[in-house]
């Protein structure tokens, strides 16, 4: 079999991801019981940055660290594509030097040219369209919590970003059904949204999208790039906000999740942030088991 790369959710089968989120499980009970195994000793994993991060780069950092092996930071200014290094040169060299290679960057067409010219494994580390790791970690969270997700529905309350389109593949992938409540002119890909037209619908009214529902998603209004946009965003978006009126549409035992950062008073109001239905602080801890199974599963 050739290499394996993770530019979305759909880069592997259903079972493989199971697969992953299980040992994501005996990793995390690992992690806390501080009993590491290095199953990925001597072996390097190089970080690019186009984008700002937290989650992503300390999480993949910590891992490779825990699993035995090294990460190396590459940020946008630290390397020769801020000068102007064609994307394939660079992963043709790079992929000569590392393991594998995680990208962070804005179009996903990026990460795809970069994929095709990598002799090893390339991750999503997030793109404008996907970010396939999250949606990683937002699974095994909810298996955590409330067990197999298969059958549920879910609620996405905002922009129709590269969060809903990862939930809209994990939808299919997972067999649950997933409401898109969204303003015009915000939905998710139209070519995506067929795709998946068997376990996705949009509600433009989001308290109807949210009744008994098992699990409320939400992102920031303007993702990294759209800044500028923030003003009209909000005005557009304000009928959206995940509160406590809207809370008391889903079922009793519903979780919410956000991807983080988050912004209280916005997308989401502080009492539900920080309620006792969010599982937003297990969610963001689960990115770094779930990102050792992935990095295991793609080099072993």
């Amino acid at each position: 079999m050739g290499v394996r790369h993770f530019l979305t959710l759909s880069s592997l089968c259903g079972d493989e991801l199971l697969s992953i989120i299980q040992r994501a499980a005996i990793l995390k009970k690992q992690f806390i019981e501080k009993n590491f195994e290095t199953t990925l000793k001597n072996r390097v994993l190089g970080m690019i940055f186009e984008k700002s991060s937290t989650r992503t780069r300390v999480s993949f950092e910590a891992g490779m660290a825990q699993l035995g092996g090294h990460a190396i930071y590459l940020a946008p200014t630290g390397s020769q594509i801020s000068r102007g290094e064609p994307l394939e040169d660079t992963a043709r060299v790079l992929s000569r030097m590392l393991d594998c290679i995680m990208l962070r960057t804005f179009a996903h067409e990026r990460l795809e040219r970069f994929a095709m010219y990598s002799d090893v494994p390339v991750i999503n580390g997030l793109s404008d369209s996907y970010h396939p790791c999250q949606l990683l970690a937002d699974m095994l969270t909810y298996y955590e919590e409330r067990g197999s997700i298969q059958g549920k529905k879910v609620v996405w309350l905002g922009d129709g970003n590269n969060m809903c389109h990862s939930y809209m593949n994990a939808a299919r992938i997972f067999d649950f059904k997933l409401i898109i409540a969204c303003p015009e002119g915000f939905d998710p890909d139209a070519r995506l949204l067929e795709a998946t037209k068997a376990f996705v619908s949009i509600e433009r009214d989001p308290k109807k999208a949210a009744k008994n529902a098992d699990l409320v998603v939400t992102d920031v209004w303007a993702s990294m790039g759209q800044e500028a946009e923030q003003a009209q965003r909000i005005e557009k978006f304000l009928p959206y906000q995940v509160n406590a009126d809207l809370m008391a549409c889903v079922n009793a035992d519903a979780l919410f999740m956000h991807c983080l950062p988050a912004h209280r008073g916005e997308e989401v109001s502080a009492a539900v942030l920080d309620g006792s239905q969010s599982v937003v602080w297990a969610e963001a801890g689960n990115r770094l088991h779930t990102q050792k199974a992935l990095l295991e599963f793609l080099l072993q």
